[in-house]
């Protein structure tokens, strides 16, 4: 049976209903989704490997046990994406970069294994920026793939390093993907990419089988067509407890009827100014169901603590690359020596950015303490163009920004679209909480969600259906 393409775009919930009512059989998902990522994908610059053969054999173990009643839960069925730097034993996992494009693992990551049993199906190991940036890029052409393509707009990025699931899930290549974040490279490509993207609190989901770029700031987590997506995924791949982080809740402790938001000041000045409009509509749906508090960060360079540590911890982690020579066959001229200058972090630097970083992890907890989430944009731009520097173009527009606190803290945020601005592009509104909040940020960003909708992305695609 062909599956309509509108089928395609989405949500794992709409996915999960269609399968249980006799719609289609996930290999008839996988089929489709696979003929979409053959067509589509390589325009978009999206795909590294399509993982065909592993694909249909699980597709056909979720529809047997389905026809026998045993449901492992929303995502049984369900194909989807994982960003290159995710083990998948028998194929390549090549971190986005020339020197690994044959390396392969034994083994799947602990991710893919757990959402392997929760019977999801892989199809497809999805482009990202080489090395996930850290070596230091400043262009969208960082990768042997190339640079991913906004399906907005193809003239446009896609933002790194999980570039190529925030061109997949858009476009409806996959269900849902995992990408990872170090330094916003999940709620970025989401924001650019106008889907959800879930960073969920440092230590919260397993990084085994993943490459390390930095120990202590790497972060996996699901972009999904929905907020709700983002919840159920994190449901079956949350496997950590970080020290002095709760275990995550089924049902978060939310009162929907008091919502207390947080905004930051000086947000919402001096943005794009489409960013700046659609941040201003979305407080204003905000504004029917919440209290609303302007706060102020605070005075700690979080920003500077954030480069120090991933200098410090990329210099370790590619220590045999930049030994080996073979920098040198990476994309981006940036990457070819930023990992020399890296090494000359002293240890002296990088102690002393851990203990400032403890100062903003306890001041970041205190002001967070009485919120539901901080609201902010989730970008202060529409994604950058294809060609030129991404660095110089985000350079034009100012404004505070939570990220480099967020993520130097390993804070949980979700990214979901919340209209479009220049050149047809998306912006993103982010909603930030306390350490261990997952499934509180993510029940905010849920009830924005149901208020102001989603993207139509079987209209609005700029690739070939």
């Amino acid at each position: 049976m062909a599956i309509d393409t509108d089928v395609l775009f989405g949500t794992i919930e709409e996915l999960g209903a269609g399968l249980r009512k006799g719609e289609y059989s996930s290999r008839e998902l996988a089929e489709a989704y696979i003929d979409r990522l053959r067509e589509v994908g390589p325009d978009l610059n999206a795909v590294v490997t399509i993982t065909e053969e592993r694909a249909l054999e699980a597709a056909d173990r979720a529809d047997r046990e389905l026809d026998d009643g045993e449901d492992r839960g929303p995502l049984h069925g369900i194909p989807y994406g994982a960003k290159d730097l995710l083990a998948a034993e028998g194929y390549p996992t090549t971190w986005g970069a020339e020197p690994y494009r044959d390396q392969a693992f034994e083994e799947d990551a602990a991710v893919v294994d757990l959402l392997d049993d929760a019977g999801a199906v892989l199809i497809a190991k999805l482009a990202m920026v080489e090395l996930a940036g850290g070596l230091g890029y400043e262009q969208a052409d960082a990768s042997f793939t190339g640079p991913a393509r906004n399906p907005w707009n193809t003239s446009a990025w896609t933002c790194g390093s999980s570039s190529g699931p925030g061109a997949a899930v858009p476009a409806g290549l996959v269900g849902f993907a995992i990408g990872s974040e170090t330094f916003g490279s999940i709620l970025c490509p989401a924001s650019f990419s106008g889907i959800s993207g879930l960073r969920p609190t440092y230590g919260r989901v397993s990084l085994d089988g993943a490459m390390a770029l930095s120990w202590t700031m790497d972060k996996l987590g699901p972009m999904c067509r929905s907020a709700t997506g983002c919840e159920l995924v994190l449901g079956e791949i949350a496997s950590a407890t970080p020290a002095g982080i709760p275990p995550i809740e089924a049902e978060p402790d939310l009162d929907r009827e008091d919502l207390h938001l947080a905004v930051i000041e000086g947000v919402g000045e001096e943005e794009q100014e489409g960013v700046r409009e659609n941040y201003r509509e979305s407080l204003s749906v905000l504004d029917d169901v919440a209290s609303i508090e302007t706060i102020a960060l605070p005075d700690l360079p979080a920003g500077s603590v954030a480069g120090i540590v991933i200098d410090a911890e990329a210099a370790a982690a590619f220590d045999d690359l930049v030994d080996s020579g073979r920098t040198s066959e990476l994309t981006a001229p940036a990457d070819r020596v930023g990992g020399y200058s890296q090494r000359v972090v002293l240890a002296k630097d990088y102690i002393n950015a851990m203990r400032v970083r403890a100062k903003i992890q306890r001041a970041m907890d205190e002001l967070l303490e009485p919120f539901d989430a901080v609201v902010t944009p989730t970008r202060n731009s529409v994604a950058s163009p294809i060609s030129g520097s991404f660095v110089e173009y985000f350079g034009r527009f100012g404004g505070p920004s939570i990220e480099s606190f967020a993520n130097v803290c390993g804070l949980p945020g979700v990214s979901v679209p919340n209209g479009f601005a220049e050149r047809g592009l998306p912006t993103g509104l982010a909603f930030t909480a306390r350490a261990g909040n997952d499934r509180e940020v993510l029940a905010v960003a849920s009830e924005y969600q149901q208020l102001a909708g989603r993207p139509d992305y079987t209209e609005l695609i700029d690739v070939s259906a």
